[in-house]
């Protein structure tokens, strides 16, 4: 096999391996107490859904933009707790 084959199917085993290491953010805003941003994370975890969706289906190099979409999107997961807490907080 010709060197190029080589990086090209390691490329996609690290891809693979990376898209089911990386875990999905998690759901934990409570859609009784603040349903508006439980629909902005349940829209998260989709969006991270198809994006890795698409790192999957894609045999080639997309220069780590997807895997920091996937970042991005996990801090802003996060944001929205820290967002419910924060409110949470002010009610009590």
């Amino acid at each position: 096999m010709k060197k190029r084959s080589w990086i090209v199917i390691a490329l996609v085993v690290v891809l693979i391996a990376a898209a089911l290491y990386a875990q999905k953010p998690p759901r934990n805003v409570s859609p009784q107490k603040h349903p508006n941003l439980a629909a902005a994370q349940k829209f998260l975890g989709q969006a991270y859904d198809k994006i890795v969706a698409a790192q999957a289906a894609n045999e080639y190099d997309m220069n780590g933009h997807a895997a920091k979409a996937k970042a991005l999107i996990e801090q802003a997961d996060s944001e929205l707790k820290l967002a419910a807490e924060t409110a949470n907080a002010k009610k009590g």
